[in-house]
């Protein structure tokens, strides 16, 4: 025990001379010294941080609880001076693709511990739009039915009820959360046609039509803004008009001759 005290002793001692840097931290993980006494160097001693995404798992690797690579982030950005003759303290990589062109603001009117899905705004607030199930049928009865002359004879999509659950006025404004490797272009805006009692509608997911020739009368064209890593704002504007409509994700394909279910993102827009 005494031991252990003269050591941690000696390293205070060393790094009070010294600016501290990511070596400082790591000798005195080492050296066994509690978090709190960390931490308390960081904030009170001078210091140099290289905290680039490589650094930061260095560091984990050499056992640095997160809590004390909180305590070097706040210090880095805190705008704290570097000891004399210390290099400048590296700014952090910007979360996003706004703050990297041009220093803009984060933007922070996003949905509150939101999960990988659609948000709707209704007045101030962002709501979760809840998926449907979509049937899949590349085959049998469902591809070639006549369906009122709406898509008649090459339906590939299909949903029970004649309205979704969610009705909005226009403008829609929606915030798509994407998987990981998931762009904001994989995701489609479709047209559904409403039945008596359900909504259908054709597009090429999943192979279904191999041929081009009306295969994306359903798809409707947007833009999503990037606003996070792996979250795009889309703004839709009146000129789309009332109906039914939904947001497909990618993934949700079928076999060529066979029937499935997937999922997609459903809501109606009223005058």
């Amino acid at each position: 025990m005494k031991t252990l005290c003269l050591l941690a002793a000696l390293t205070l001692a060393g790094l009070a001379q010294d600016a501290m840097n990511n070596d400082a931290v790591v000798k005195m993980v080492k050296a066994g010294l509690g978090e709190g006494v960390i931490i308390g160097m960081i904030q009170s001693q001078p210091g140099y941080y290289s905290l680039t995404p490589d650094d930061l798992v260095k560091l984990k690797d050499a056992g640095v609880g997160d809590k004390i690579m909180a305590a070097m982030i706040a210090k880095t950005t805190g705008g704290s001076s570097p000891a004399a003759g210390a290099a400048p303290a590296a700014s952090p990589a910007p979360a996003d693709s706004a703050a990297a062109g041009g220093g803009a603001a984060a933007d922070t009117d996003l949905p509150k511990d939101p999960d990988i899905g659609v948000y709707f705004k209704r007045g101030s607030e962002w709501e979760e739009m809840l998926p449907e199930v979509v049937n899949w049928k590349t085959g049998g009865v469902l591809k070639h039915m006549a369906t009122a002359g709406v898509v008649k004879g090459d339906v590939n999509g299909h949903l029970d009820g004649v309205h979704s659950r969610n009705s909005l006025k226009s403008p829609v404004e929606v915030v798509i959360y994407v998987q990981e490797g998931v762009a904001i272009t994989e995701y489609q805006l479709l047209h559904l046609h409403e039945q008596a009692d359900s909504r259908e509608f054709r597009t090429v997911t999943g192979g279904v039509m191999h041929e081009s020739g009306g295969a994306t009368r359903d798809v409707i064209p947007f833009e999503g803004k990037r606003v996070q890593k792996g979250v795009y704002r889309v703004l839709l504007p009146g000129t789309i008009g009332a109906g039914e409509y939904g947001f497909l994700p990618p993934g949700a394909g079928t076999s060529h001759s066979s029937a499935s279910i997937g999922k997609i993102y459903t809501f109606r827009i009223v005058e």
